[in-house]
């Protein structure tokens, strides 16, 4: 009997909690399709989930893991649309990608050339798909408007940072110190949030507001950066993390705070951007951007931030590095070729 091997989460709580399961290597059921994992993505719903506090993950025990790339292994007989061999990447909605394999339907996955580095290609997913919406379907982003980024060294900031900059906005962002020759490089202008306010450096630069700001915290911080919006600017919301991994309160709390929020007559609009969901619901949308995305990393117009590549069955030692802030970027687990 062949086996696999998958993180699996039985428990909330530390690290810890992340544990390695080998059992038969699973067939595909009606309309699906198996696909033998190079790289999977670390994002952070990921860390939330690990510690209870991302409503939208599946019950316990649960295999985390938004996006993959690797190689079709077994195609049902009623599969359509991909073949046996073929280099694919997807975004489940369901979860499931920390894994040696994954099965899905077809229609999720999207063909890769041959060339492109996996870490590379897992790293554009769910980061740039995020992004991409972000910029243009949440917030209709022109030429020469100012944004904040917060979190701009992370793996959704570096990816607003570049496609931002193809946009030609004037980009602010907040990063640790440490992070902001990763800001510069990407056209950034950094702001130091541990040491600098960042809603009085938006108000000393730029008096009138920036057009659109992106906050993936929520709570307190969602209203201040509401705060360095113009009138009749957006805030595109894309988490609710806080300081405490999320939950079902705060997630609640962020929604019915975005609602009041709009209720203002200044003219502002807060908008929620969430990816595994604008994929449940536009298809089209999902595969049409994520192969534009995918042929621009083929033309060598953007490059996506690796902050770490980690075997899978260190995935511990991953999840430490994303909780902890000590790297700029993606972390991606990487499985044997």
């Amino acid at each position: 009997m062949k086996t696999y091997k998958r993180i699996v989460i039985a428990n909330h709580g530390s690290v810890d909690v992340l544990n390695t399961v080998e059992e038969a290597i699973p067939e595909p059921k009606s309309g699906q399709v198996r696909v033998k994992v190079l790289a999977a993505g670390i994002g952070y719903a990921d860390i939330m989930a690990q510690h209870g506090g991302y409503p939208l993950a599946p019950k316990l025990p649960f295999t985390p893991g938004y996006d993959f790339v690797g190689i079709v292994d077994h195609v049902s007989s009623d599969a359509v649309g991909v073949e046996k061999g073929q280099y694919v990447a997807a975004l489940n909605p369901e979860f499931g990608c920390y894994s040696e394999y994954v099965c899905v339907p077809p229609e999720l996955l999207l063909p890769v050339p041959e060339e492109l580095d996996p870490a590379k290609v897992v790293s554009l997913i769910l980061n740039y798909l995020t992004a991409h919406s972000i910029l243009h379907k949440k917030g209709q982003l022109k030429s020469g408007e100012k944004v904040l980024i917060h979190a701009a060294a992370g793996g959704v900031g570096t990816a607003l940072l570049q496609l931002g900059g193809l946009l030609e906005l004037e980009m602010y962002g907040t990063a640790s110190a440490t992070k902001h020759s990763t800001v510069c490089e990407y056209g950034g202008i950094p702001i130091d949030y541990k040491n600098q306010d960042f809603l009085e450096y938006i108000r000393n630069e730029v008096p009138d507001g920036v057009d659109a700001a992106f906050d993936p915290i929520g709570g307190p911080n969602l209203r201040r950066s509401y705060k360095t919006v113009r009138k009749g600017g957006r805030v595109i919301s894309y988490g609710f993390a806080g300081d405490n991994f999320g939950g079902m309160k705060q997630m609640a709390f962020g929604v019915l705070q975005m609602a009041a929020l709009n209720f203002w007559p200044d003219g502002k609009r807060v908008t929620l951007c969430a990816t595994p969901g604008e994929i449940k619901k536009d298809n089209a949308w999902y595969r049409e951007t994520l192969a534009e995305l995918i042929s621009m990393l083929a033309a060598g117009q953007i490059n996506p931030v690796i902050g770490a590549r980690v075997p899978l069955l260190e995935v511990k030692r991953a999840h430490q590095m994303l909780e902890q802030g000590k790297v700029a970027g993606k972390v991606v687990l990487v499985c044997e070729s």
